[in-house]
């Protein structure tokens, strides 16, 4: 069965489009993945999900940034015992697993969360946090940016 379906005509709804492409995409790549685990494909690799969501840890819908070509940064962070972040929120998605530690983060009027190691999240956009390591182990974290030029990763709040 075809479907006429009409393209895009501007640069933000291609944009658009590339989203709910690439969720298409993920999905469909899921469903074979849990085909080929179900029949025990001996060349199938395992898949342990850490997270599926379309929300941030505060409820927020999910959103991608279209300011420009996209660009994922993937970084380790690493906060010291004691050491508190300012506060700052992310204009593009952030997807966060705990390698290490244990990190609180206060999300103001939304509340403090704790997140331990093996956790994974998708971070707050619109709601000011700051995380604080109040432990005595350093933590790390692996942070997936799904960003976009022209769009910051972090804004500090003033």
């Amino acid at each position: 069965m075809f479907v006429n379906y009409k393209w895009p005509s501007s640069f933000q709804q291609l944009h658009a489009l590339r989203g709910s492409l690439l969720c298409v995409a993920l999905l469909a790549l899921s469903a074979t993945g849990t085909h080929a685990r179900d029949q025990g494909d001996p060349g199938y690799y395992p898949v342990q999900e850490l997270l599926v969501t379309g929300k941030t840890v505060v409820g927020e819908d999910i959103r991608y940034p279209s300011t420009g070509a996209p660009r994922i940064t993937v970084a380790v962070v690493t906060v010291a015992p004691g050491a508190p972040a300012a506060f700052h929120r992310h204009p593009v998605p952030l997807v966060a697993y705990i390698l290490a530690g244990e990190l609180t983060v206060n999300y103001g009027a939304k509340g403090i969360k704790t997140f331990r190691q093996g956790e994974a999240l998708v971070e707050a956009m619109d709601i000011s946090h700051r995380g604080m390591n109040l432990g005595s182990e350093v933590v790390k974290l692996l942070a997936v940016y799904i960003g976009a030029e022209g769009s910051a990763n972090v804004e500090l709040e003033k």
